[in-house]
């Protein structure tokens, strides 16, 4: 799918375009979702280097998500998103093509909904296609800290459940922290790629920037820079918990153990009298000493192997 966004007297408008048609006059933004083969084909008439292919927008190399070519300045950002409680994350290759916007993605993008749907209600000011780039990052930046306010919250429940000796409880608790672990760490990693974003563009176009626009990247990167000590916290908090559980967890099974070792030592004695008892013994009487010996030396006693041939 091809959507173009279309500026006229800062009213941004959007609609789908077909392979064949012409790009509308002032359209600053480009949303290429999922392209078929057509599409792919048109495509080739919009970039002049080789058009991107879904392997290229999961690299993890700097090298591969920041570049500039003669295309324009290439970012790939990472976009997590929640799908029911999981958070997953999307990579979005930004492309700033002249006076236009780019963007290359496989799938659907909860916060490119959400800026759509601001721009419907005239929620957002768009002034050119770096305005747009810079209010989808300052939108993640945004829902990155609600979902830290979430495992906030989650983990102020789970913290009461530590030292439950229900096992359904303690077991659902570490699939819940584990859980959280996996949340966090998309988190994190997506501030950090995030910041990188941030610092590239404003080192790749300077001179194209706004005062405006750098105050507006400043504060993101402020933004980053104050969420980034909470999800550290967070990682200790889950670690903590984690381990307070194992902890507990490991004494009640040793309390157990401790009991079967007390009642191995109350039952040992027994156990001897019986092992002792139990064993087969020869006894023989004092006048019949010589007689149990001698038996003894002929049960003892092997026979003599016979030759196999005799001479006479």
């Amino acid at each position: 799918m091809i959507r173009t966004y279309i500026l006229n007297n800062q009213t941004l408008t959007y609609k789908d375009l077909e392979p064949l048609k012409p790009i509308p006059e002032n359209t600053i933004w480009i949303d290429i979702k999922n392209p078929n083969d057509e599409e792919r084909e048109w495509m080739q008439h919009l970039f002049k280097e080789e058009v991107p292919e879904e392997d290229d927008i999961d690299e993890i190399e700097s090298s591969s998500r920041f570049y500039i070519d003669t295309d324009g300045v290439h970012i790939t950002s990472l976009f997590p998103q929640r799908k029911g409680r999981e958070t997953e994350s999307s990579n979005v290759l930004f492309t700033i093509h002249g006076s236009m916007l780019i963007t290359f993605r496989e799938e659907d993008v909860s916060i490119i909904r959400l800026l759509r749907h601001y721009l419907k209600h005239d929620r957002v000011e768009i002034n050119d296609n770096i305005d747009i780039f810079l209010e989808l990052q300052d939108i993640k930046v945004e829902s990155l800290s609600d979902y830290i306010e979430d495992s906030y919250e989650t983990l102020e429940e789970t913290a009461s459940q530590v030292l439950s000796d229900d096992d359904e409880t303690i077991q659902d608790l570490l699939q819940e922290l584990t859980f959280q672990e996996e949340t966090i760490s998309q988190i994190r990693s997506a501030l950090f790629d995030t910041r990188k974003a941030l610092r590239f563009l404003r080192k790749s176009i300077t001179g194209r920037l706004s005062p405006q626009q750098f105050e507006t990247i400043d504060n993101i990167l402020q933004d980053i820079e104050s969420l980034l000590p909470h999800t550290q916290f967070m990682f200790d908090k889950i670690n903590f918990q984690l381990q307070t559980a194992m902890s507990y967890t490991n004494h009640k099974q040793n309390k157990i153990i401790k009991i079967f070792s007390v009642a191995a030592v109350v039952f040992m004695p027994p156990t001897w009298i019986a092992s002792v008892y139990g064993m087969n013994f020869n006894f023989c009487s004092s006048d019949a000493k010589n007689g149990c010996n001698g038996r003894r030396l002929h049960e003892n006693r092997q026979p003599l192997r016979q030759p196999l041939f005799s001479f006479s």
